[in-house]
């Protein structure tokens, strides 16, 4: 097993503690607060030098995130490293580079048992169009904490349903080989107390799919992920939150428990099986979509890639 760092000890850096000690590695933190977990330390440069991990995940604040992967790199640390989504606040020249080993971003709703089985249903299938959808009321996220002070309502500290919701900018791409242009609306348009964008619509042309569309907000009060894909072959709609593939008028229930795509997301890492992982270029180009989309809201034009 391996001797895992987790750098930044919010609610998703507890998560990812949580789930690699219960799959049986060792386990550190990197965190300025004063927390209850085995081993802690104050600087990642003094973790790298006495815990010596062979794997590091990035969960600090989104804008973090560049300098904690330049820190590593300057340190020379050649292990694997798991970037909490998305991988920067902006797109930027920064390349892996480095001493560092492999770099990977955290998009683990590839690994989600319901996507797995729609995009096993659409190999060979020509694609006519798709609607997907994904809305959650934002001060229902972190019922423990007031959602005013999180990084999600702080446009400066990466927040806002772009970045927040960027797992959708992903598995389209992933589903759909990548965008050709884009054309958007979208801004903070709710009473919500923040300063960053809380609703998005979006239309892409895809290589994969002429048509395809994507509503995102934080406003939904019952939580929503659903994906609606016409064929030559009819229609299949996936429920990420139901658990449900329905095939025309076949509904196929699938069990998928809340961390099992963070687990299965890093044994893949851990276990040298990088097929279905977010590359640190895949995970740039999610930053370049997010900056395409906004330069469409913004100039009310298509952009293309």
């Amino acid at each position: 097993m391996s001797k895992a760092l987790v750098v930044g000890y919010g609610s998703i850096g507890a998560r990812h503690v949580r789930i690699l000690e219960e799959s049986g590695h060792e386990v550190a933190v990197v965190s300025r607060r004063r927390i209850n977990v085995r081993t802690c330390y104050a600087g990642l440069d003094e973790a790298l030098q006495q815990y010596e991990p062979a794997y590091v995940v990035i969960a600090n604040r989104t804008s973090e995130h560049r300098d904690t992967l330049q820190s590593l790199n300057r340190a020379g640390f050649t292990g694997d490293i798991l970037v909490e989504k998305p991988l920067f606040e902006a797109p930027g020249d920064l390349e892996p580079g480095g001493g560092s080993g492999r770099v990977f971003v955290a998009y683990n709703l590839r690994f989600h048992a319901v996507l797995q089985r729609l995009k096993t249903l659409l190999q060979g299938e020509r694609m006519l169009s798709a609607q997907i959808y994904v809305g959650q009321y934002l001060p229902q996220w972190r019922p423990q904490a007031d959602y005013r002070t999180s990084y999600s309502a702080s446009a400066g500290q990466g927040g806002g349903v772009l970045r927040d919701l960027s797992h959708e900018l992903d598995y389209i791409a992933w589903l759909f080989n990548g965008w050709s242009r884009v054309a958007a609306l979208g801004g903070h348009f709710s009473s919500l107390e923040i300063d960053s964008d809380d609703v998005f619509s979006v239309l892409l042309e895809t290589p994969g799919c002429p048509v395809v569309s994507l509503q995102m907000n934080y406003l939904d009060r019952v939580g929503r992920r659903v994906v609606i894909i016409n064929t030559d072959s009819g229609t299949i709609e996936a429920d990420l939150v139901r658990g449900t593939v329905t095939m025309n008028d076949q509904i196929e229930s699938i069990v998928s428990g809340r961390d099992d795509t963070y687990r299965e997301m890093h044994a893949a890492l851990l276990g040298g099986r990088h097929e279905t992982l977010c590359t640190f270029r895949q995970g740039a180009e999610v930053l370049d979509l997010i900056a395409a989309i906004e330069q469409a809201a913004g100039t009310r034009q298509w952009v293309s890639r």
